[in-house]
């Protein structure tokens, strides 16, 4: 027998034929290809590829870059391992583990010879000199070098100047391994190949100078590169070019004494070296003068041996095999391909730091104006609001949160009345059930076949009795003022839609506190500047307000994407409506608690949001209000929404790189200023939103985890978009935290 005290039930069922005359999304046949499927789960492959090609390039930018080269130490070693004939002998030094030799230039000739190139400018202008003057050089090349300008030695090899070997990174080879010092000449070697098709016998170590400075240290890296075959080339004289001496300075270090014949080093790269080419114009014709001629590397070593009448002849260079040189392409490939990206990297953490600086002093300026107006004595949106209001709550399987979020809102204060529609889009779980036992006088349920969200919206819509609506999450609690608070703005009679201020209920893990912050300064915040601008992009799920004209004006809700709230927020925005922010109508929400919900929550937003962007792409070419408004909320939602969130992780990436291959200081002070940045940013928004500061305290860390699992959910749902992907109302699990919390 039925309780006569109790009301009769209010829920009933909308049948498949009478669900027709019901405004719902739109209906269409769907091809096999294009029908919805399940959230991907977090391609921890796809992040581990990224990661890895990104540490490949670093790898090899910071190689190339000499990061792993160690510098050269003061050495304490004596001679005694060293040969007397080498200590005493010439700078030419050819020695294996079975034969000692060295060798002197004749008198009065002259090799000039160049290390640590080839450089783009400086190399060129030497090269320009010795032409005007018509000697040619020998030039001990870097590989790294090499490979950055594989041109420039391809114009050194045509113009018959020699190239050696001056290893691939400058290392201190004394310090190196065996094995690592064969790869420093091997992989110099594989570039000189690719770039001029030719290979070397020629090598100078880095940091070596005369004959006699050579010690116990030194001595092995001479015979192990004797034993593959290389001649050693130290020097006669050195003109200290690299110390800039000034011009006179450089000319009298290199000029030999008297008529001996000299190796003279010079440098074309390191720095700028328009003092070496200075000298270098001056001292050939001077040394021409004293009767000197000037002849390369081996061309001096050759005459030396007719001299002493050894019937002998070296050759610099043979050609390469086609295997060097197509591995000597890839490696040049290698390494311009990570030179490049470091330098993109470079420039996207310049972009990185203008837009978040930039963002930062916008909101600052704009949303405290917004936030001072508000709180201005006497300011209103205009007379009170007080016509009733329904509250639409499209609920699959809330079993958790219904009951909780439907008290709240059959409990609103708002005077003029509230009905509250739930609409169960085919639950399984008793959601219905469990709103009919509640017995509230003001609540209706409807059930329906399981159709999507915005189905369940437009039906709750259709049958909705009052003409302001309120579309609610089924898992939000709203405060008692809220529904009041939230139509207030309809006193104005250009506003169509009201976004509410979302609070998360479940604080206490770390994820949640992560979303919390994110909430307060990326959603509630970004508000405040998107309503001064006229650009607000999304009314949110778990708190909007709506007039109803403006609602049936836009075409209601729609499934052509799966954020329906950013998708119906934009066609009112071009049909002229103001949508508007208002901070004090607070609703709490029940944020994912772990890795794997967040990621469906947050895949079905960006790609959501990326659907609602290309739905309206053509309205940017709009005249009127609809053009106006689609471009201001495109630029906004491209940069803020897509490009800085993508772009946003190259911070943390140069930042541990040049912690490890850098200079540590100022990389620190820079990510810190950046942190800093944030921080402030953070600060004023939870003083505009009234929010306790401790939970701050999670910031530094969210920039290096949840940032970066941001980033691949807005990559994977790019790839998602691209492919053509369509996916479905995805039902996050909840375990209905945020009644207990709602006033924490």
């Amino acid at each position: 027998m039925a309780d006569p005290a109790r009301p009769p039930s209010r829920s009933r069922a909308i049948p498949p034929s009478r669900s027709r005359a019901i405004p719902q999304a739109r209906r269409r046949a769907v091809p096999p290809s294009r029908r919805r499927r399940a959230v991907p789960p977090p391609s921890w492959i796809l992040l581990g590829m990224v990661l890895a090609l990104l540490a490949s390039v670093l790898l090899v930018g910071a190689y190339a870059n000499a990061s792993f080269a160690p510098d050269r130490r003061q050495s304490t070693d004596g001679q005694r391992e060293v040969p007397t004939s080498v200590v005493t002998g010439g700078p030419i030094i050819s020695a294996s583990s079975e034969m000692v030799r060295s060798y002197r230039l004749p008198p009065r000739t002259i090799a000039l010879t160049f290390d640590d190139g080839p450089d783009p400018v400086w190399t060129r202008e030497v090269l320009r000199v010795l032409d005007d003057h018509q000697v040619k050089g020998t030039f001990f090349v870097l590989g790294s070098q090499v490979a950055r300008y594989p041109e420039v030695a391809r114009d050194l090899a045509d113009g018959g100047h020699q190239l050696g070997v001056h290893t691939f990174t400058h290392p201190d080879l004394a310090e190196l391994p065996e094995w690592r010092q064969r790869l420093e000449y091997a992989q110099t070697q594989l570039a000189v190949a690719s770039a001029t098709g030719l290979r070397t016998s020629l090598i100078r170590f880095p940091y070596s100078s005369h004959a006699y400075a050579i010690d116990n240290r030194d001595w092995p890296v001479v015979t192990t590169a004797g034993d593959l075959g290389y001649l050693t080339f130290l020097n006669d004289t050195d003109s200290q070019d690299w110390s800039l001496p000034g011009v006179d300075k450089i000319v009298e270090n290199a000029a030999p004494d008297g008529d001996s014949g000299a190796i003279t080093l010079w440098h074309d790269a390191g720095g700028d070296r328009a003092q070496t080419v200075a000298a270098l114009d001056r001292f050939i014709p001077m040394m021409k003068e004293r009767g000197y001629r000037f002849v390369t590397a081996t061309e001096g070593l050759n005459l030396a041996f007719a001299a002493a009448g050894v019937d002998h002849r070296v050759d610099a260079a043979k050609a390469a095999s086609t295997g060097d040189r197509w591995r000597g392409r890839m490696l040049i490939w290698a390494v311009q391909g990570a030179d490049n990206m470091l330098t993109v990297f470079g420039s996207l953490f310049v972009v990185v730091g203008l837009l978040t600086v930039g963002r930062s002093v916008v909101l600052f300026v704009l949303a405290g104006r917004h936030a001072r107006r508000r709180r201005a004595k006497g300011w209103t949106w205009g007379p009170p609001v007080t016509a009733p209001v329904s509250v639409i709550v499209p609920a699959y399987n809330e079993k958790e949160g219904i009951a909780a979020a439907v008290r709240s809102l059959a409990g609103g204060d708002h005077p003029g009345g509230i009905e509250v529609v739930v609409v169960d889009d085919g639950s399984t779980d008793g959601t219905a059930d469990i709103v009919d036992a509640l017995g509230l006088p003001n609540v209706r349920v409807v059930r329906k076949p399981n159709g999507g969200k915005p189905s369940a919206l437009n039906t709750g819509l259709a049958l909705a009795r009052h003409d302001l609506i309120v579309m609610v999450d089924g898992d939000t609690v709203f405060e008692p003022d809220a529904v009041r608070r939230l139509v207030q703005p309809f006193a104005d009679p250009q506003v169509g839609a009201v976004a509410g201020n979302v609070k998360v209920g479940n604080r206490r893990s770390l994820i949640a506190k992560w979303q919390h912050i994110e909430y307060v300064i990326g959603f509630n915040l970004d508000r405040r500047l998107y309503e001064t601008l006229r650009c607000m992009s999304t009314v949110p799920g778990a708190i909007g307000g709506f007039r109803r004209e403006a609602l049936r004006y836009a075409g209601g809700m729609t499934d052509d994407t799966l954020a329906e709230d950013t998708d119906i927020t934009i066609a009112l925005g071009r049909a002229g409506w103001k949508v508007v922010y208002e901070e004090t109508a607070r609703a709490w929400t029940e944020a994912p608690t772990t890795i794997g919900q967040l990621w469906k929550q947050r895949y079905r937003w960006s790609y959501g949001t990326m659907q609602a962007m290309w739905k309206h792409r053509r309205s940017v070419f709009d005249r009127g209000a609809s053009g106006r408004f689609t471009r201001r909320c495109m630029f906004f939602l491209s940069l803020f929404g897509v490009l800085l969130p993508l772009l946003a992780p190259v911070i943390d990436l140069l930042a541990l790189y040049g912690l490890f291959f850098l200079d540590r200081q100022a990389t620190a002070v820079a990510w810190l200023l950046m942190l800093g940045v944030q921080t402030i940013t953070a600060v004023v928004a939870f003083r505009l939103d009234r929010e306790k500061l401790g939970v701050l305290w999670v910031l530094p860390l969210q920039q290096f985890v949840y940032r970066q699992l941001m980033y691949l959910v807005l990559v994977q749902a790019v790839v998602t978009a691209l492919t053509g992907g369509r996916l479905g109302w995805q039902k996050l699990r909840r375990t209905g935290l945020a009644p207990a919390v709602r006033n924490g």
